[in-house]
């Protein structure tokens, strides 16, 4: 089986998913974050550490894996056909 897209193209594409994804982690823990404020009535206090801390930090984590994971699956499928073409 052989690639659609060059090892450049793709690493392009990790890459770009990695920071897209990554960026939605963080305004996923933000939004989590201003709504659990919002409920408690105080802000979440992560200062000290902790698993609170490590539970956000997994959070963007992971996000951003998955982000990279779906670059390079978009990678490599082949582009739009031209119009008319099958």
């Amino acid at each position: 089986m052989t690639p659609h897209t060059s090892a450049p193209g793709r690493a392009r594409a990790a890459a770009t998913g990695l920071l897209v994804g990554g960026a939605a982690g963080f305004l996923l823990t933000e939004a989590v974050a201003v709504l659990a404020g919002l409920a408690l009535g105080e802000p979440l206090d992560v200062g000290g550490g902790g698993p609170l801390r490590a539970v956000l930090v997994a959070a963007v984590l992971l996000c951003a894996l998955a982000g990279a994971v779906t670059g390079l699956r978009r990678a490599g499928r082949p582009g739009p056909r031209p119009e008319g073409g099958r």
